[in-house]
């Protein structure tokens, strides 16, 4: 086996790849943000100043040249794809994966698709979103969500501990508490439209709680993880081990 060096390259081995928000969050595992959440190396990059209001809540657009540079940083470093931590980049998704060497997966909502093919005609994809009033057509036909995939979006902008701890950015969250109000929240979606049949989180800081919300509704629950999992497994393609 032969190995070669390259110019400007002084490690290796994380194949994905994930922009960050500039953003003061506690991150429990389960969370994107934390390392510990995966089976593999990943590789972050902070892109400085694209806080959570100026993406959530301003849609700035001059948030995509420094996404795309740092996309482009961690392209170079040798990354096989690149995603980032928060739903709501999806608005950038074209431009961003038109800009990169490498397959961009910037939202869990790109799942929406694929999960709405696995149900029987007439049922939906619950969407659970950080802020649902801030999910707007854009954000959806954005990563190919048309009006032929029903959907059911509800947010947490209405839970003081996640909002706290997320939203406002206060820096400190009550684990407990904030898994009993996704829990709740996700209760109160299945229990409101009866043809919710799947789940999908957006937000990046709600995977920590994805299995309580399963043992509450008995509903496949897809969210950053499953996606950046699904993704990971593509790029990096182990031989089988076994025997016949």
């Amino acid at each position: 086996m032969i190995y070669t060096a390259q110019e400007g390259r002084y490690s290796t081995g994380e194949a994905i790849g994930i922009l960050l928000l500039d953003a003061l969050l506690p991150l429990p595992p389960g969370d994107v943000a934390n390392a510990t959440t995966f089976s593999f190396p990943v590789r972050y990059r902070v892109v400085k100043a694209a806080s959570i209001d100026r993406l959530i809540y301003e849609r700035d657009p001059a948030l995509l040249e420094p996404f795309i540079e740092a996309g482009r940083e961690l392209a170079r470093e040798g990354v096989k794809a690149v995603t980032s931590d928060c739903g709501f980049m999806a608005l950038f998704q074209e431009e961003i994966a038109n800009a990169l060497p490498v397959p961009v997966f910037l939202s869990s909502l790109l799942q929406v698709p694929f999960i709405h093919r696995t149900l029987r005609r007439g049922e939906m994809v619950g969407i659970i979103a950080a802020d649902s009033r801030q999910v707007t057509e854009r954000h959806l036909r954005a990563v190919g969500i048309d009006e032929s995939m029903p959907v059911k979006i509800v947010g947490m902008e209405n839970q003081p501990n996640f909002c706290d701890a997320i939203l406002n950015e206060k820096g400190v969250l009550d684990f407990e508490k904030v898994e009993r109000e996704v829990v709740q929240v996700a209760e109160r979606l299945v229990g409101g439209e009866a043809k919710v049949k799947a789940i999908l989180l957006e937000c990046s800081n709600l995977p920590p709680y994805a299995a309580a919300v399963q043992e509450a509704v008995s509903l496949p629950v897809y969210d950053f993880i499953t996606m950046i999992n699904h993704v990971f497994s593509a790029v990096v393609r182990k031989r089988f081990d076994g025997f016949v």
